[in-house]
């Protein structure tokens, strides 16, 4: 009987074992679970950009507004009934100092009035 319980109690040992301790364990459940919360939260993201950009296809496919405001502001196109009007800084006169040089550079303004 005494050979029995230590049979088993060794059993039990290296069963122990084999379930915290090995590279197929728990510790590799855990790792896997966090693996699939990453990528579900990832999947989530990725759905997300999916439907905004299907929104944006499906705008440039039905509508001209999407497709004029995409115009306009990536490719600087003017319709044929607007005239185009760049707005420059004035240069500085003269007998003026120049402006400092740590000043950012002001942007062009670009509008068009439609006729």
């Amino acid at each position: 009987m005494k050979w029995l319980t230590t049979v088993l109690f060794a059993a039990l040992l290296l069963l122990q074992y084999r379930l915290w301790l090995s590279g197929d364990g728990v510790h590799e459940v855990w790792r896997l679970r966090s693996a699939v919360a990453a990528q579900r939260a990832e999947n989530s993201r990725l759905s997300e950009r999916n439907l905004r950009l299907a929104a944006e296809v499906h705008d440039l496919k039905q509508g001209y507004a999407a497709l004029e405001e995409r115009a306009r502001t990536d490719l600087g196109m003017v319709a044929a009934n607007e005239t185009f009007y760049q707005v420059v800084p004035p240069k500085p006169a003269a007998g003026h100092a120049p402006p400092e040089p740590a000043a950012p550079a002001t942007p062009v303004q670009r509008t068009a009035a439609v006729h």
